[in-house]
């Protein structure tokens, strides 16, 4: 009963009641918990995540031909996969707590993976292909345009932050920056690692994430912003 109660409060979260509360269930369902519960049949998510990927790929391919009138094929596929990869999508699930209506296997779930972007981001997907088999293409574009959609600029800022800065500083006496791993905390499963930017030999902002690629990230997105100030 607690988990159903649980993703009702995921239906609240994300503006969508399932006519097919199954679907719901099935999409929040890992392989690792269907393989623990075989004799019970579970069906987990990766038929759904298909289907949502294909459902994702076309409503933000339509989303940015007309956001984006004059950019070519090539700069719109590039944006396109900036805008749905596996860290974006996570960063969409971390704002709607995702992760905590997952149901996950006993060792996935003691190895972390409610905070596990491949894992949140297939889940994502998921959702999608769960949501347009309930309701439709429409309710499915509604649901990425309003959810995955929103902010994409800030979303792309964040995810190409490195490359960004390293535009921004090319040729200013700052030199290029540099990311120094400060230091490293937690189990093996459940890393959280701390990076220091440095520009002109000076420490100028920090980021931490679940990889060091992860904190490189928000350190180069936090030091664009504070940049943009100055």
């Amino acid at each position: 009963m607690e988990k159903n109660v649980s993703l009702h409060q995921l239906q609240k979260k994300i503006h969508y009641e399932f006519n097919d509360f199954g679907l719901l269930t099935r999409a929040m369902t890992h392989t690792s918990y269907a393989n623990e519960h075989r004799k019970q049949k579970v069906q987990h998510n990766e038929r759904l995540e298909f289907l949502g990927d294909a459902v994702l790929e076309l409503v933000s391919s339509e989303f940015l031909y007309k956001k984006y009138p004059d950019r070519t094929e090539g700069e719109l596929t590039k944006l396109r996969a900036s805008m749905v990869c596996e860290p974006t999508l996570a960063m969409c699930a971390r704002e709607w707590h995702l992760g905590s209506f997952l149901r996950l296997g006993k060792g996935e779930e003691l190895n972390g993976g409610r905070n596990r972007d491949s894992i949140t981001s297939d889940a994502v997907e998921a959702l999608i292909g769960a949501i347009y088999l309930d309701g439709g293409f429409a309710s499915a574009k509604e649901f990425v345009e309003e959810f995955i959609l929103k902010d994409i600029e800030n979303k792309k800022l964040f995810y190409d932050s490195k490359t960004i800065l390293q535009e921004l500083v090319q040729g200013k006496e700052t030199g290029d920056p540099e990311y120094r791993l400060v230091k490293e905390e937690g189990p093996d499963h459940d890393k959280c690692f701390y990076v220091e930017l440095v520009l002109n030999g000076t420490a100028f902002t920090k980021g931490k994430g679940h990889t060091k690629k992860a904190a490189e990230q928000e350190a180069a997105y936090l030091a664009i912003r504070k940049l943009q100030k100055q």
